[in-house]
């Protein structure tokens, strides 16, 4: 496996690039049965001068032993007449054919279209748009995440391609690393061969998922911004420790392919290129005076769950001191953040539920120990800081769950006079958990238990935002079906944050 001490030519215009003594030899003239940009094209991580362009090679033949120069252009238009720009890099076996080259010296605030051409074939026209360095009075994007491959079909993302977006952020769970689906389960499609665990099996899964046309689209028509979960590896895993049984040593090398096939798959930039099992994913993107994107990482720093994870009573683990969810770094990092931060709204990009929320009907307690409900001192420890520092408009963004909240945000999430330090929106998931229903029976025996919640739902589907100087808004976007293509969708709730005013209103 390549050791991921890469070399990174420099210049303006800027393609990631192997040293010539770690990568393959270069293939002069690549013959393709197919075209070889079957996984579609993407952006990401935008700037207000900047974006990475991503694709990857696909096919079989002797080209796939060796390098592949991929030339690549970018324009101010579709028709690609106006502010042409092109460079080549190489698509090297070590990294598995993906391209990833980040294009600078654009203009803030503008769409641009981009392309890629190998041996004669071509991709498909990409759209992606820089952020803006100014002020503006519009910011439009949607979230999204839990994406099971088996148990449905990714019908979400072909309503959300006509929505007029700026972008898109993907919380978390893009791949499911299990085996092909138990018959226990519904299944309307499948994945291939047993539990993944090598690079090469990483890589597969990541091909398979990509073969779906509304996924491509939406990563086509958008720059995204990504985090993880737990699935891109295993699941339930907290740092080093994974669900099952294997040896330190064994998961931290599972952790490292599948933080090299993640790396390979997203449309990230070479500060995120890993280096073993380390993956630099926490990071910061900037709309201007507008808003601030602050992207976590909730699985590479965290201590083991408590009581032996699960669901239960909290035991005393829930109460230790050293305990962490981010890692005393990444923490830091955020909080220093949200302090310095000089935009009008702060958005977290989350992986799990930072409402605390009380599973048991009446006087006992049952807590969903993964989330952060089962690291009580730490998110205490959030919440205060929220409360006292008082960032601009924190909204906490959060995928998981595979179900939509709302929530407002407290350090005692049962004493409603306790004020509001910020508001929380969970997304439901794109397909994972089947066709799921308006509320579940155990849900709704809860919530009256919960009065932080100001709204739940158990369809599928995401969520649309709208941000502006003055309000956040939220469109809950559900499905009534995800076991059948070209499902109708709806808008089942929408709620608004008002600036300067924590907590949901419902509009």
């Amino acid at each position: 496996m390549l050791d991921r001490r890469t070399i990174i030519r420099s210049g303006a215009w800027l393609g990631l690039t192997l040293p010539s003594r770690w990568a393959a030899p270069l293939v002069a003239a690549p013959r393709f049965s197919s075209s070889p940009f079957a996984s579609g094209i993407a952006s990401g991580d935008p700037t207000s001068s900047g974006v990475v362009l991503w694709t990857r090679l696909l096919g079989e033949g002797e080209w796939t032993r060796g390098s592949v120069d991929v030339r690549w252009e970018i324009a101010d238009n579709e028709a690609f007449t106006q502010g042409v720009r092109r460079g080549k890099t190489r698509a090297t076996p070590e990294l598995g054919h993906t391209v990833h080259v980040e294009v600078n010296g654009l203009r803030p605030g503008r769409e641009y279209w981009y392309r890629f051409r190998v041996d004669g074939a071509e991709s498909q026209k990409g759209r992606t748009k820089t952020t803006p360095a100014g002020p503006t009075d519009r910011l439009r994007f949607a979230f999204a995440s839990c994406q099971h491959f088996e148990t449905g079909y990714y019908t979400a993302y072909s309503h959300m391609v006509r929505e007029d977006l700026d972008l898109v952020v993907h919380l978390g769970d893009y791949i499911y690393e299990g085996k092909q689906g138990a018959p226990s389960s519904a299944r309307v499609r499948y994945h291939t061969g047993n539990e993944i665990v090598s690079l090469n099996d990483y890589r597969a899964r990541y091909a398979l998922y990509r073969t779906d046309a509304n996924l491509q689209e939406a990563h086509r028509l958008f720059p995204w911004i990504v985090t993880w979960d737990d699935h891109e590896v295993d699941n339930n895993y907290a740092g080093d420790a994974p669900e099952d049984k294997q040896t330190r040593t064994d998961f931290l090398e599972r952790r490292a392919n599948a933080y090299q096939a993640y790396y390979e798959n997203m449309p990230l930039r070479r500060t995120s290129l890993p280096k073993g099992s380390h993956l630099q994913l926490f990071r910061r993107l900037s709309y201007g005076p507008l808003a601030n994107f602050h992207v976590v990482d909730t699985r590479q720093y965290r201590t083991d769950q408590p009581c032996n994870d699960g669901e239960k009573p909290a035991c005393s683990g829930v109460y230790d001191e050293k305990a962490t969810m981010y890692g005393p770094e990444q923490e830091k990092w955020l909080m220093d953040g949200l302090s310095e931060s000089k935009s009008k709204w702060n958005v977290i990009a989350n992986q799990l539920m930072m409402t605390k929320i009380d599973r048991d009907p009446g006087p006992g307690e049952s807590l969903p120990l993964d989330q952060w409900s089962g690291y009580e001192v730490p998110r205490v420890r959030m919440m205060k800081f929220l409360g006292e520092r008082k960032p601009a408009n924190p909204i906490v963004i959060t995928g998981d769950v595979h179900s939509n909240w709302v929530c407002d945000l407290r350090a005692d999430f049962r004493n409603t006079k306790e004020p509001i330090v910020g508001t929380e929106f969970v997304g439901t998931s794109i397909s994972s958990g089947g066709d799921g229903m308006e509320i579940t029976p155990r849900a709704a025996a809860y919530l009256k238990d919960n009065p932080q919640v100001k709204f739940h739902n158990s369809q599928r589907g995401y969520v649309s935002c709208t941000l502006t100087p003055s309000k956040f808004t939220a469109d809950y976007k559900v499905l009534d079906k995800v076991t059948e293509k070209d499902r109708p969708i709806q808008t089942r709730v929408t709620y608004v944050v008002e600036d300067g005013r924590p907590g949901a209103l419902k509009a």
